[in-house]
Parts: structure tokens; C-alpha cells; sequence
């Protein structure tokens, strides 16, 4: 699950009928073959489910994204986690200000810049970041279930082309 800072919903119904209701009448218009719209959509639909899915961990999808990559061992700095998560630095600071002061991760001296801290999972935060993770791929499944695997893998190798060009 990748992180924006603009993929908000705000107004939407709360009611699955009424959305499906609005999305039906709307479909025709215009923004249905623009391809940044439907990023945009998919992208606000995956953050809803994902945080519904994390809010029992006491996540939402921002805070669980920083959580998951400190407690996978590449001790990330806060830069590289703004710039990998396309995210404002003081974001990321009160992110995992939120996750320190949870007991979930801690900040260490870079061994390569003195200046800067890494971002490491404390054992606890290492446990809810596995079981956060089952959540989170659940959600992922409902949300992509009108998928075959096939376009599923396709669609998932056409997003890294364009979220890691190069």
C-alpha cells in the first residue's frame, strides 16, 4: 500500500449503496478515461479500506507504511522515508514521533551521517507490523477482488514501472 498526500475523501456517502449509486451515475463522464482521475479513485478507495482494516492495530495506512519498512531491517532515515513515501519531512517526524512514543519504534544515529536518525522497529513494533500486514493484504484482496491474479500481477508490474521509473 503506497501513501499520498492529496487522496483524501471527504464528502463520499457513507452508505456502499449510495457510493455505488454515484459512481453508476457518473461513470459516463469524461474523468472515467483519465487515467490520473482513476489513480486518484483507486488510490482514495485502497487508503479507505486500509485504514478501516488498520484502525483494530491502531494504524491508518501512513503510520502502518513508516511502521512496516522500520520493522523490515533496512533502517530507513526520515529523508529516505519522505522520499520513498512521497511524504512532507514533518510528516514523517510526527509519524514516528506517534510510533516512539507508542513503544513501536525507536531513532538511531546513522552510521553514515551523523546528523540524521534511522528508524527501527522496536520488538513490539516488529509484532504489530506482522499483524497489521495480514490486515492490510486482506484489505488489498477486497479492494482488487474484481481482478483475475493475471491483471492483478499486470496491474501491480505497470504502477512499480511508474511509481520507480528508471
Amino acid at each position: 500500500m503506497i501513501v499520498t498526500d492529496w487522496a483524501t475523501i471527504g464528502d463520499m456517502p457513507s452508505d456502499p449503496r449510495d457510493q455505488a449509486a454515484v459512481a453508476d451515475r457518473l461513470a459516463d463522464s469524461a474523468l472515467s478515461d483519465d487515467l490520473s482521475f482513476l489513480l486518484a479513485r483507486a488510490n482514495a478507495l485502497s487508503l479507505v479500506s486500509g485504514n478501516a482494516a488498520l484502525a483494530a492495530h491502531g494504524l491508518k495506512v501512513r503510520s502502518y507504511s513508516v511502521l512496516a519498512l522500520a520493522a523490515e531491517g533496512v533502517r530507513p532515515s526520515q529523508r529516505e522515508l519522505a522520499e520513498y513515501l512521497r511524504l512532507d519531512p514533518s510528516q514523517i517526524v510526527a509519524l514516528v514521533d506517534e510510533l516512539q512514543t507508542r513503544g513501536l519504534v525507536r531513532r538511531e544515529p546513522d552510521p553514515g551521517d551523523r546528523r540524521a536518525n534511522v528508524v527501527v522497529a522496536t520488538e513490539e513494533g516488529a509484532v504489530l507490523a506482522a499483524a497489521a500486514r495480514v490486515a492490510a493484504r486482506a484489505a488489498e484482496v477486497r479492494v482488487h477482488a474484481s481482478l483475475t491474479d493475471e491483471e492483478r500481477i499486470l496491474l501491480t508490474a505497470l504502477l512499480r514501472r511508474i511509481a520507480f521509473p528508471g
